[in-house]
């Protein structure tokens, strides 16, 4: 069974930097995409970033410019460079990986929380 772990979460002041990663049980080449989701209180979960099987890239409007998706195919692991945070970036940060096998149900990560404070 596919397992997701997320590590890189934590306090940073604004305009700090933070990597998120997002390690796969499994290849990364068995997901359709990998995707970064956000939730914060009251609000609700979107998808901040995607990286397609192809290596193609998408980003929500809010972050683009200061986050960056990447992937490691050797160690399995996607990776969520963010840079330039803003307070309006806390939230609970989430892994997702839609499989290119049917059903396409995703699997999630358990999530980081990531904190920007002063």
């Amino acid at each position: 069974q596919v397992q997701l772990v997320e590590s890189g979460g934590g306090l940073v002041q604004p305009g700090g930097s933070l990597r998120l990663s997002c390690a796969a049980s499994g290849s990364i080449f068995s997901f359709r995409g990998m995707n970064w989701f956000r939730q914060a209180p009251g609000k609700q979960r979107e998808v901040v970033a995607t990286i397609t099987s192809g290596g193609n890239t998408y980003y929500a409007n809010s972050v683009k410019g200061r986050f960056t998706i990447s992937r490691e195919n050797a160690k399995n692991t996607v990776y969520l460079q963010m840079n330039s945070l803003k307070p309006e970036d806390t939230a609970v940060y989430y892994c997702n990986a839609v499989p290119l096998a049917l059903p396409a149900s995703p699997y999630w990560g358990q999530g980081t929380q990531v904190t920007v404070s002063s």
